[in-house]
């Protein structure tokens, strides 16, 4: 299934890069990746599921897991709320709505604190797995 998945993205960046970037390739590439989301979030929400079905004690972590998650996105969210950012909007000559730019600086602070959990995971697996 993922070598499916990683034709059909191929065959589109190639059919992007081929033409040029038209509106027809982006939207194709836009569409893909919406759909690659969903697959995605739908994917690990299964897994999850059927986890916890087959593990009931693991439980116990996936609310965990699951409650930090809504603190990071919450926490996010009200920094991103509690400050105002002016991102251009060049199609109108004019500045994107507060609403859209609340969302977007909260995806860049998930993005971040993801990025930063990821590094420090790898770093300590790394010490961890050292000192075994």
């Amino acid at each position: 299934m993922l070598g499916i998945l990683m034709v059909i993205t191929a065959v589109l960046l190639v059919y992007a890069i081929a033409t040029g970037g038209s509106d027809a390739a982006i939207s194709a590439n836009l569409m893909w990746s919406y759909f690659l989301l969903v697959f995605g979030i739908a994917a690990a929400i299964f897994c999850a599921v059927f986890g916890m079905i087959q593990n009931p004690a693991g439980i116990k972590g996936t609310i965990l897991s699951l409650a930090l998650i809504i603190v990071v996105v919450g926490v996010s969210y009200f920094i991103a709320a509690g400050h105002t950012v002016n991102i251009v909007d060049l199609q109108n000559n004019d500045f994107f709505p507060r609403s859209e730019t609340v969302i977007t600086e909260t995806s860049v602070l998930v993005a971040y604190v993801a990025v930063v959990a990821a590094f420090l995971t790898a770093v300590v697996t790394e010490i961890w797995g050292a000192f075994k």
